[in-house]
Formats: structure tokens, sequence, C-alpha cells
């Protein structure tokens, strides 16, 4: 019994140990930084590096903000994060519980020819999206950064994400709501869609993070320096002369902020849902 114990306290031991350096590795990159945002430009590159900046340059942050307009990348990011996010949720619930819960004919072929777009490179979409929203006059507008993405690669990995969860709810509720005169709507909006809040926190975080990271959909589709993401507004840091390090990673931490504000808010729903509970 001792014996036992003591194998299970040495397995944890090593097991948080182990977890403690990949932690200390994986925030490494992001203490540097953070440090290198407050830092002089003159002071970066120094050898051996200074990890504590002296004097702390809290100007960086102000200089980021009167450079450029960095308060409207900001809002730009924020407002397509939050409708492809929340977009994406609602289509994806919907067809989730459409394609777990309801018969209708060629379901699963539907299903599986859905799921097949996933596995289309984004690359070879992008030129015939790209002369399609041309046609449209959509170039050079925030259009093609929403509504593709909810109801592509996104929206396809929200159905199947959600469409497995809804499968782990019993069928009991489902036959319990009929016998109580309740509709398909009315059922996913009263009793379905309140138990899928876990698995909506998780696609939320990836939809989110993913969206907010996006560098290549803007790359194309914007022309316009007032209508620029995040991540195209980081690039403006760097010109023929050099990057301006202190005020990029400045700008980086920046951007960082919200990622870890809605991982830290939505962590709990996040576990969760990847343990896929569908009862309470």
């Amino acid at each position: 019994m001792r014996s036992n114990r003591r194998g299970s306290l040495l397995s944890n031991t090593i097991a948080y140990v182990l977890l403690t350096l990949v932690t200390l590795i994986i925030l490494v990159p992001f203490f540097w930084m953070v440090t290198t945002s407050l830092k002089h430009q003159t002071k970066i590159f120094l050898f051996p590096p200074q990890w504590i900046p002296s004097p702390i340059v809290w100007g960086n942050y102000i200089e980021v903000f009167s450079r450029q307009p960095f308060h409207l990348y900001f809002f730009n990011s924020t407002y397509i994060a939050v409708l492809v996010t929340a977009g994406t949720c609602l289509f994806a619930s919907l067809a989730g519980y459409a394609f777990a819960k309801i018969k209708f004919p060629f379901k699963n072929t539907i299903f599986l020819i859905l799921l097949s777009s996933m596995m289309i490179p984004t690359e070879v979409t992008a030129i015939p999206l790209f002369e399609w929203m041309s046609a449209l006059h959509l170039v050079n507008t925030h259009f093609p950064l929403i509504v593709p993405p909810m109801l592509g690669a996104y929206g396809m990995f929200g159905v199947f994400l959600l469409r497995q969860f809804f499968i782990t709810v019993p069928s009991d509720l489902d036959e319990a709501a009929k016998i109580d005169g309740c509709t398909p709507w009315t059922t996913f909006c009263r009793i379905m869609f309140p138990l899928c809040v876990p698995a909506l926190a998780t696609l939320c975080i990836f939809v989110f993070l993913h969206s907010w990271n996006e560098f290549f959909d803007p790359l194309i589709y914007l022309s316009s320096s007032k209508l620029y993401t995040l991540p195209l507004a980081l690039s403006l840091f760097t010109d023929q002369s050099g990057t301006e390090w202190h005020l990029l990673m400045a700008a980086s931490v920046l951007a960082t902020l919200p990622l870890l504000i809605v991982f830290f808010f939505a962590q709990k729903k996040f576990i969760e849902g990847v343990a896929m509970t569908g009862i309470k």
C-alpha cells in the first residue's frame, strides 16, 4: 500500500515538474515580448540580454498610438472577430442540431460533403473567392472578412464540433419536448441551446482567436489603411530602413491582451466543452 502511494506521489511530482518546465518554455517568448516593449530601441539587442528593462520606457505604448491610428485597427479587429464568432456560433449550432437530432433525406451524405470542404486548402479557393468578391465590388471592404469565414472553414468546423456534442445529448430530451408540444425550434432554443454552452465556449475561443490573428485575407482584400486589422497594422512598424522592435513589441502586447481576456473568462466553459459533457 505504501509503495503504491510512493509510486503515485513520484509520478505526480514528475508530471508537475515537466508541466512547469513546459509552461516556462512557453512563457519565455511572451515575457521577452513584454520586456522588449518597455525598452529603449538601443537596448534591445544587448548581450548578455537585459531581461529586466532599465529604465522602463512606458512611452513606447503612447508612441504606438501617436505613430498609427491603433485605436481604429483595434476597433476593426474587434468588431470583425465578434461578428464572425457570433455568426459562426449561431449557424453552427443550428446546423449541428439539425444533423444530430432531425431526420431528413440524405442527411449523412450532405454532412460528409460539408465536412469534406474542410479538407480544401484556403489557397485553392483564394483566387476564385477574390474574383467573386471583386465582381460584387466588395474588395476593400470588411465583408469578405466576415461572411465567407463564418460560412466556410470556421462554420464547417463548428458544425462538426456541435453535431458531435448534440449526439451525446440523450434523445429522451427531444422526445419529452415533443410530448409537451414543443416544435424543433422551441426544443432547440429552450433545451438544446442552453446545454451546448460549453461547446459554444470552445468554438468561440477557436473562432475568435483565428479571426483575430488572420493575416492572409486582410492582406489580399484590404488596400485602404483605415480598414486595416491588427495583424496588418503590426507590419506598419517595419519598413525599408528596418524594424522598430520596441514599438512592434508594444503593439504586439496590446494585440495579445484581448485574447488573454477572452480565454480567462471562458476557460471554465472551454474545459467543459473539450470534455464534451452533455448533461450537467
